[in-house]
């Protein structure tokens, strides 16, 4: 939600949490139990950190992938897991997915998200000080971590006994192969045999995440009549295709602009010829400063917070491309890639749960972020209304997706008691 929405939303929030918080308990004896089995291996969660971080995993090495879930498969076997590797049709072109089922009847059924491939890869694991620096420290192999040992801490603790668990962690999360309809049917699957499904991308101090924009992509051609240049404006030639392309996008970023909605226009190629390659985002343009431009291809995307909310969107703008300036035509097209996971009242539950944990736990409140500031992510593609969904729950740090990523190492193990905890409270 924007940061207006938000500050409507908040006494809610406030109130929710301060009810829950008035009601929390005290660590229970289990719940001292499943903390200390959590800081009993702090060493060994590094070590696992360390252990996934050293193996290149970006998305394209198939291999790597699964070689990084080979490790968290053999850890969670180890919990009494029964693991898998589903695999995608070859034409999706990703290595596949993790997935684990702890099976159980007793309270609600979990449904843990993480991914196994990084966007860089090569930079091996190195501790200085407060900082684990790696290839997929903080996106999102620290999450995994915290994944494992909060389970391995509940399993230590006699809490993990007849409780539904489904772990997914996805093989192409960080560029879905495609159509998602294949690359995320496992997960879908498992969002069906769940009733809260928590995702652990990257956490920030005191917020989680009740919603995340989804995204698509628009493609833009603009045709306009090639003609000498000293015609241009007169009816016959009309205004060529570069000035009708600017019409558009100026008609974009004065009309659609809303709470939660974005769009941005990332590549654009104008002249007499244009050619774009789809894979590798690229292209040429070539034209004389005599000669009108027949041709513009634009490619952007659109961030949206609900399904109505892109379907407004593309409304709006498939109206402004088809108001064409004399001598141009022009068409838009449409696809959506992550489906937005909206806040809902649910996810506000979860998120008390989590807050009342924190507190017990000295870690202090936790109150929702401003979804428009997370991008898109796997738990979107469950949290279709069904679900009560938390994301978030990750390991802090930054520069990820970039030289010198790193996770914070104290905050994991704040991380994973929490996560432990919300596991067992959530179960209970």
């Amino acid at each position: 939600m924007h940061r207006s929405t938000l500050a409507r939303t908040r006494p809610l929030i406030a109130a929710l949490l301060c009810c829950v918080a008035a009601q929390a308990l005290a660590l229970d004896a289990k719940e001292k139990r499943i903390v200390r089995a959590v800081d009993d291996r702090q060493a060994q969660a590094l070590g696992l950190l360390a252990e996934t971080v050293d193996i290149d995993s970006a998305t394209e090495n198939h291999a790597g992938v699964r070689k990084v879930g080979d490790v968290l498969a053999r850890e969670l076997a180890e919990l009494g897991f029964e693991t898998r590797w589903a695999d995608v049709p070859a034409e999706v072109g990703r290595a596949g997915h993790l997935v684990a089922v702890h099976r159980g009847t007793k309270g609600q059924r979990l449904l843990l998200i993480g991914h196994l491939d990084t966007v860089l890869e090569g930079e091996r694991f190195r501790r200085d000080g407060n900082r684990a620096y790696g290839s997929g420290t903080a996106d999102m192999k620290g999450g995994n971590v915290i994944i494992v040992e909060a389970l391995r801490a509940l399993h230590a603790a006699g809490a993990l006994r007849d409780r539904q668990v489904t772990v997914v962690f996805t093989g192409d999360e960080e560029d879905p192969g495609a159509p998602v309809e294949l690359s995320r049917e496992a997960l879908l699957a498992a969002g069906e045999q769940s009733d809260i499904a928590l995702a652990f991308e990257g956490g920030l101090p005191g917020v989680a995440v009740i919603g995340r924009r989804g995204i698509g992509t628009w493609r833009l051609q603009v045709t306009g009549r090639q003609a000498h240049s000293s015609g241009i404006f007169r009816e016959s030639q009309g205004y060529g295709a570069i000035f009708e392309a600017a019409r558009i996008l100026d008609r974009f970023r004065e009309e659609l602009r809303e709470p939660n909605l974005t769009y941005n226009p990332s590549v654009i190629l104008g002249g007499t010829t244009v050619t774009y390659d789809e894979a590798s985002k690229g292209g040429t343009a070539l034209g004389k400063t005599n000669v009108i431009p027949r041709e513009v291809r634009v490619t952007g995307d659109l961030r949206f917070l609900s399904s109505a909310q892109f379907d407004a969107a593309r409304e709006k703008m498939t109206a402004i491309v088809a108001e064409s300036l004399p001598g141009t035509s022009a068409a838009i097209s449409f696809e959506q890639e992550y489906p937005s996971m909206a806040p809902t009242d649910a996810n506000l539950r979860v998120l008390a749960v989590l807050d009342a944990v924190s507190r017990d736990l000295g870690a202090g409140p936790v109150i929702a972020q401003d979804p428009a500031e997370r991008g898109a992510g796997d738990i979107s593609f469950v949290c279709s209304g069904r679900l009560a969904c938390l994301d978030g729950l990750g390991a802090m740090g930054d520069d990820v997706h970039a030289p010198g990523e790193f996770a914070e190492v104290d905050t994991l193990l704040t991380q994973t008691q929490r996560a432990a905890l919300l596991f067992y409270r959530l179960t209970r």
